[in-house]
């Protein structure tokens, strides 16, 4: 209705104009009108302004209505009753426009703060890559995954794995792959999975690492258990009835033996006979220990976890492992940073732990001459605590350092291979994990992290 009667206006002061002008023609087309002519022509004019300064009026608020709207500025107002009647429609228009303007803007800003709100929060880290190597990382997850390292290029990723970089571009879009990373000395394996997005005309490619080390370590874990579980169960039962008969026969010949004293022929026989049973006695009962030994990784209770000082638990098991060390000019140093360093565990597990992997730092540096072992403890970029145990012993070929938490597997002619094992499962059991790194010829170090 406002606006029909600003149109109505417009149409009214056009058509006294031209009525104003056809008299004004008149006047100068007769003579005898001067004053007359001047008249008209005065109020002419004044209608010509009158209608441009109402036509301005207009179009000032149209143009302050579309700055406002292209900047987004939605706290101008339009309140233009002041300017006459008319107006006061157009100016509740343009508000109303720009009301809704608003309010879409934000439902925009909403959606968008919600969808950024649910990426922050996925725990999967997500990154993409541009076409020109710049790299976005997404989400805390991702932030956190590389921790206080920049990440800007893909470049940059090579840091973690020289070939990192290069497996991310080969890769198409929907396709999946596995990668080992080492960020701050913490191994990651991470499930990759690339999908290609288009924004604005520009192709980048979105890129989700999924850790899937934990999963991967406990499904390992439950195998080797499963398999321990079935191999001791069946062997078990095999060798116990063998191992029985073998000492019961021991015992047979020892007492027929004794009945055949006179026949020396008969008693050098009955001594063979006797001989070969009780290697098999003692065959089987070192099979049965053996056997009996790998049922700790099956029986593995949960931890009883205390808080512990680290200053106290290296104290202890010093004491244990190293009585006889100078004996053996074997020197071990300690350190602890910061010295009130504690932390939550299983006292007597990881105790069993770190004394296993001294008497294993003992056991490589017998052929050293100058024999040194330290026990450390401190907290990693990433906040957590490591102990250390190093050595500079013989080391350990990379061949085999992939092998040593492998349940069976051991280097040391009287080993079980259970050691390792059992500290892998106890580590795990705690939430953590332990590494070795290793260089053949100069020594090794295992770590435990928390």
């Amino acid at each position: 209705m406002g606006f029909k009667r600003f149109s109505l206006f417009i149409i009214i002061r056009t058509a006294l104009a031209m009525v104003s002008l056809l008299v004004l023609s008149f006047f100068l087309t007769n003579t005898g009108y001067h004053a007359a002519s001047i008249v008209m022509t005065l109020l002419l004019a004044a209608q010509l302004a009158e209608l441009v300064s109402f036509v301005s009026k207009t179009n000032a608020e149209l143009v302050r209505f579309f700055e406002a709207a292209r900047h987004a500025d939605y706290s101008q107002r339009f309140d233009l009753s002041r300017l006459g009647s008319g107006f006061d429609e157009l100016g509740k228009a343009f508000g109303d426009i720009l009301s809704r303007l608003q309010i879409a803007r934000n439902q925009q800003e909403e959606t968008l703060r919600h969808v950024k709100a649910v990426v922050e929060h996925v725990p999967v880290p997500l990154m993409s890559i541009q076409n020109d190597g710049q790299v976005t990382l997404w989400n805390n997850s991702a932030r956190r995954l590389f921790g206080t390292h920049p990440v800007i290029n893909i470049d940059d990723l090579s840091a973690f794995n020289s070939n990192f970089p290069k497996q991310l571009l080969a890769m198409a879009p929907g396709e999946r792959s596995l990668i080992n990373m080492v960020i701050d000395d913490m191994q990651h394996q991470l499930s990759i999975a690339a999908t290609e997005i288009v924004i604005a005309g520009q192709k980048e490619l979105l890129i989700s690492l999924q850790d899937i080390q934990s999963e991967l370590d406990a499904a390992q874990l439950e195998a080797w258990q499963d398999l321990v579980r079935v191999l001791t169960h069946e062997i078990m039962n095999s060798i116990t009835p063998v191992a029985s008969l073998a000492n019961t026969a021991a015992d047979l010949v020892d007492d027929v033996k004794a009945q055949v004293d006179e026949q020396l022929e008969l008693k050098d026989s009955l001594s063979d006979v006797s001989d070969a049973v009780k290697t098999v006695a003692r065959r089987s009962d070192s099979l049965m220990n053996f056997v009996t030994s790998y049922r700790q990784l099956t029986r593995l209770p949960e931890p009883n976890k205390t808080q512990v000082l680290l200053t106290e638990l290296f104290d202890q098991v010093t004491r244990i492992a190293c009585t006889n060390w100078p004996n053996k000019a074997i020197d071990i140093t300690t350190n602890i940073e910061p010295k009130s360093l504690s932390v939550t565990l299983d006292r007597d597990m990881i105790e069993q732990v770190l004394i296993n992997l001294l008497k294993n730092a003992e056991h490589a540096v017998q052929e050293c001459n100058s024999a040194a072992i330290s026990l450390t403890a401190y907290l990693n970029l990433r906040g957590h605590i490591v102990i250390d145990v190093s050595d500079n012993g013989v080391g350990i070929s990379e061949e085999v350092a992939e092998k040593v938490f492998v349940p069976f597997f051991t280097t040391k002619r009287e080993g079980s291979g259970v050691g390792l094992a059992l500290t892998r499962q106890v580590m795990l059991a705690h939430g953590g994990h332990v590494s070795l790194h290793s260089i053949q010829g100069k020594g090794s170090k295992f770590s435990l992290t928390f």
